[in-house]
């Protein structure tokens, strides 16, 4: 019997999924990202987590005839792995992927996409509205965007097309991202990145407030939590609207989507804080069409979805190409 597997490799979570003929899912798995030492023992956690699954679907791994990975980057697309993923700590140079699970499911049929360009991937795949021109953000530990232009999902040469979230949004560069670069969007308004900037805000006018910003476990849950109630959250929240809102813009600019999905922890669990405001600012900052900008249909299961519609695909996506 023919079986497919998806795996999700995110700065928090590492999830798989194994599916039949039909794409149906009949096991998953998921656990925690290891934080090191080593990028060894990531991959470790990925294979452990594609062996559950297979476990929990009463599949023999070598019997997985192809498995899609929707990853954290930057790839090396010609190495199969990760290269310094900039949501992890420093120890953690490179992620082997791709060889690891082709020897796991002793198949040559593994394809790996950064994890936003699986999140593109799995909206086309699935979703009702599946235009050729789309794209799919994520805001999360990080920002990306996966981008379908005329019916292409764009990877580039290296796999690292649409790592929108370093794009410059901020000339002044007041904000380190955690790439090192200065200015980043994703220094401003990734789920890691908005107690940073809540703490700037903070030293540079200290409006009063019950934020724990000296609080070492300080986070972006604690400032949308105190939303209506709190002075500087609700300036941190409108702030980081902005950001996304020209972060957003630029991708229209770039892409002309007609649709635009969004996901993320940020965005799935604050919808009416995120997209409310941006969709609000989109119309004076875009001079082109404006997309349809909505929620992922997919929920968390986004990436996870895409890089197992891709396995069955033969890594594009194309309902055309099924196996």
């Amino acid at each position: 019997m023919v079986h497919y597997a998806g795996v999700d490799l995110g700065a928090t979570n590492v999830r798989a999924v194994v599916a039949d003929g039909d794409g149906t899912i009949v096991g998953s798995h998921e656990q925690g990202t290891p934080r090191g030492p080593t990028g060894i023992a990531v991959t470790e956690a990925v294979l452990g987590v594609l062996r559950q699954a297979c476990a929990n679907a009463n599949v023999d791994p070598e019997s997985i005839t192809a498995a899609g990975i929707g990853s954290i980057g930057p790839l090396d697309l010609a190495e199969g792995a990760v290269m310094d993923p900039a949501n992890l700590p420093n120890t953690i140079d490179r992620i082997p992927l791709t060889g690891p699970i082709r020897n796991l499911i002793d198949s040559d049929e593994v394809y790996l996409h950064n994890d936003t360009n699986a999140g593109v991937i799995g909206e086309r795949f699935y979703s009702d509205r599946n235009p050729d021109d789309m794209a799919y953000l994520t805001i999360s530990s990080g920002i990306g965007a996966g981008v379908c232009v005329d019916g292409n999902v764009l990877g580039g040469w290296d796999g690292n097309a649409g790592e929108v979230g370093h794009m410059v949004v901020d000339p002044q560069g007041e904000l380190t991202c955690g790439c090192g670069k200065d200015g980043h969007w994703e220094a401003y308004c990734s789920g890691n990145n908005i107690p940073e900037y809540a703490k700037w805000i903070h030293q540079e006018d200290p409006i009063e407030t019950s934020l724990p910003v000296e609080d070492p476990d300080f986070s972006a849950v604690d400032v949308f939590n105190l939303a209506g109630e709190d002075p500087l959250a609700d300036h941190v929240i409108d702030q980081v609207a902005h950001w996304n809102a020209m972060g957003v813009a630029n991708i229209i600019h770039a892409y002309a989507p007609l649709v635009i999905y969004v996901g993320g922890a940020v965005a799935l669990n604050n919808e009416e804080l995120v997209l409310g405001p941006l969709k609000k600012e989109l119309p004076e900052m875009v001079f082109t069409n404006v997309p349809d900008v909505q929620l992922t249909t997919l929920g968390d299961e986004v990436v996870v979805k895409g890089a197992l519609a891709s396995a069955m695909t033969r890594g594009t996506g194309d309902r055309t190409k099924l196996h």
